[in-house]
């Protein structure tokens, strides 16, 4: 990590991740522009670009571009603020991507993995990170499946999810360092069948569910099923889902209903 301090340019910087890893930049002494859809003064959509996106793009070092959708756009995106980067004269563009990305034929996947080929092919220096999914993302399916009685639960299917934190803690060190191209994957801890995530989430959160075990059809399923999601060897995540949920602010273990 270097001990000099730059101006850095943070995509998404409100959500998820982005908050995270402004914070810590931050925290070390760097500039940080935060960009998204509706925080001033550079509130911007990538998918249009224009004179604030320029302007936010103005004297930067480094864009940590974490900012995506599901819903589409991802892409253009991608296409927009390479531009932007490169009028700008920006030396280092840090992009955040997913484990399986060219494995697992999930449209969402595919979209980033051809984002990671516009950084690659920007002209600019690059870094690109792949991680597995974070807890927080566990937990939101669970949540979801929970709300009725007979819990449904992907048969076959594991995953190894990793503290976002932990993410943001090496998105720093990346954004802060020279381009490194495609560096080592981060997967959490341990890999953990669906069914087993979701019952140490029914027991910590205090809920009595049937399980119902649901075979996905279609070859995204079956590749998940065989772990193109996954990465074993990089199972360099600290955090394990059980510290994750008793972590969470606000949370509070509940009697079993």
């Amino acid at each position: 990590m270097t001990t000099t301090t730059s101006t850095i340019l943070v995509t998404g910087g409100t959500g998820t991740l982005g908050r995270l890893v402004t914070e810590r930049l931050r925290g070390d002494g760097h500039q940080v522009r935060v960009l998204s859809r509706r925080t001033q003064p550079y509130a911007v959509d990538l998918r249009k670009g224009g004179r604030v996106l320029d302007a936010a793009m103005d004297g930067v070092d480094t864009v940590v571009h974490c900012a995506s959708t599901p819903t589409g756009g991802d892409e253009k995106a991608a296409r927009v603020l390479v531009d932007a980067a490169r009028r700008a004269g920006v030396g280092h563009l840090v992009y955040i991507s997913i484990v399986g990305v060219d494995r697992v034929p999930l449209p969402y996947y595919r979209t980033k993995l051809a984002v990671e080929r516009i950084v690659e092919e920007s002209g600019l220096g690059w870094t690109i990170l792949r991680t597995t999914q974070f807890h927080d993302l566990v937990v939101q399916i669970l949540e979801t499946l929970a709300k009725v009685p007979l819990m449904p639960v992907p048969a076959g299917i594991s995953d190894q999810p990793i503290d976002v934190a932990e993410v943001a803690d090496r998105l720093r060190e990346l954004a802060t360092g020279g381009p490194a191209g495609r560096v080592p994957d981060m997967g959490g801890p341990e890999i953990r069948t669906f069914n087993d995530l979701t019952r140490t989430y029914l027991t910590t959160t205090g809920r009595r569910r049937t399980l119902l075990p649901v075979r996905l059809p279609g070859k995204t399923f079956a590749a998940f099923r065989e772990g193109g999601h996954l990465t074993p060897e990089r199972a360099v995540g600290r955090t394990s889902f059980e510290d994750f949920l008793a972590n969470r602010p606000g949370f509070r273990p509940r009697k079993p209903a």
